[in-house]
């Protein structure tokens, strides 16, 4: 059969969906200077592919500038087409950032920490999924068996992986019904929401080209366990050097992670709006899911909002190396450049406000009264995602983090998205999204 080879330029837009236009593989060089034709209300497409009220109607033109430094070529050698494709940037005509571009978001995120704490962010993202097809096995959490029988997608996937210039880390069965998860090591600035970007496409298509499919989805079931995404992170100083790690430090918090952290947990009941954006998000950020709830730090803690991760190393110089934190309110509804880009102003302004290292909990606080968590300053997160909206809405300092449309634009796009699950049940909102994502 005759075959013209394509390439994809792609974009992870504000429903964390990847979208783009395909041109002849041919056309690459001229491509990667004059872009493919982009539209602005392209933005106000939700999950549903539905448009909400969209301030920009059928007028102006933009550019989707596809960056050479993303290129992924999977060939799966089983006879079927090679997978092309590219991220890029959406610019305006004359190639300055759209100041809805998600990638350009974080690239502004990276450049506000850079030049307020000195340092550059290392990251990545790890993944929880599950399939939809083949038969339940109950009782295979975390099992040999669990494992075994889906041996040939996780080898699969993890030669696609490293096939795409990703560092193939984990694969394991997880807890839920036939849930799984995945990991790779971390990338550098960018390129980690990326790599975010190409595991999740790349998962899909392993498990398509194996007659499967899988969901990303937050929660398939209200009665039953979550898919999280974790965003880990650490620091690293002019000289490439971990700045992360302080021995003497709260937890082995050097000051510059402390105030950082303790910018999360500030501004996290506003930004959970962007990192956990899905209405049934918030059926996941409950007390006793291993999610998050609360505006706090743990130490090796799976129900903190941040966890402060275990290390291997003995040396202090192997300590810092290892020594990260995870953000833990997230998942898969997000755009990977977004929620990072969120997370990283929210730091960003603890670092500048100078804000004290957070105290560590390491104890159940779904069980303190109300009037000690006040106390202690903990703030129970949003519970729908019209709270979180409003928060994000009426909190001008994170609002004023992004470009001056951003808010207003980001708002309608999510409550376009609400208005289409306004008579479906928590069941059947479960089900939109599980087919969605």
């Amino acid at each position: 059969m005759i075959s013209k080879p394509l390439v994809i330029a792609t974009a992870s837009d504000l429903a964390g969906k990847v979208r783009g236009k395909a041109f002849p593989l041919s056309e690459l060089e001229s491509r990667l200077k004059k872009g493919v034709g982009w539209c602005p209300t392209n933005v106000m497409i939700n999950c549903f592919d539905t448009i909400g009220d969209t301030p920009f109607g059928a007028l102006g033109d933009l550019l989707l500038i596809p960056d050479p430094d993303t290129n992924v070529e999977l060939d799966f050698e089983d006879g079927g087409p090679v997978e092309r494709l590219m991220q890029g940037d959406i610019t305006d005509l004359e190639g300055k950032p759209w100041g809805l571009c998600t990638r350009s978001i974080l690239k502004a995120a990276l450049e506000r920490l850079k030049a307020v704490g000195g340092v550059s962010l290392l990251s990545a993202f790890e993944h929880e999924f599950q399939f939809k097809t083949g038969s339940d096995m109950p009782g295979e959490a975390y099992t040999l068996a669990g494992f075994t029988d889906r041996r040939a997608f996780g080898e699969t996937l993890m030669a696609a992986l490293e096939n795409c210039g990703l560092e193939p880390d984990t694969f394991m069965t997880e807890f839920g019904p036939k849930q799984y998860e995945v990991t790779i090591g971390p990338k550098k600035g960018v390129s980690a929401a990326d790599s975010a970007v190409i595991l999740r496409e790349v998962t899909r298509m392993t498990a398509k080209r194996l007659g499967e499919e899988v969901t990303f989805t937050p929660i398939r079931d209200p009665d039953s366990v979550g898919n999280g995404v974790h965003i880990h992170m650490s620091f690293l100083d002019e000289a490439s050097n971990p700045a992360t790690y302080d021995e003497n430090g709260v937890a082995g918090m050097s000051t510059l992670t402390g105030s950082f952290i303790a910018g999360i947990l500030k501004y996290l009941d506003s930004i959970v709006a962007i990192t956990a954006p899905s209405d049934i998000s918030y059926l996941r950020l409950t007390p006793r899911r291993w999610s998050a709830a609360f505006n706090n730090v743990g130490f090796r803690d799976r129900e903190a909002s941040v966890r402060i991760c275990p290390v291997t190393a003995r040396d202090p110089t192997s300590i810092a190396r290892q020594f990260n934190f995870e953000y833990r309110a997230a998942d898969a509804t997000a755009s990977p450049h977004l929620a990072l880009a969120a997370i990283l102003h929210a730091g960003a302004q603890g670092i500048e406000d100078s804000l004290p290292t957070p105290s560590v909990t390491e104890e159940d606080l779904a069980v303190l009264p109300v009037y000690e968590l006040e106390e202690r300053g903990f703030v129970r997160l949003p519970e729908t995602l019209e709270q979180a909206l409003l928060r994000f809405e009426n909190n001008k300092t994170v609002c004023g983090w992004f470009p001056d449309e951003f808010a207003a634009v980001y708002i309608a796009h999510k409550r376009g998205e609400l208005a289409y699950l306004h008579d479906k049940d928590a069941a059947a909102r479960c089900a939109a999204y599980e087919d969605v994502y």
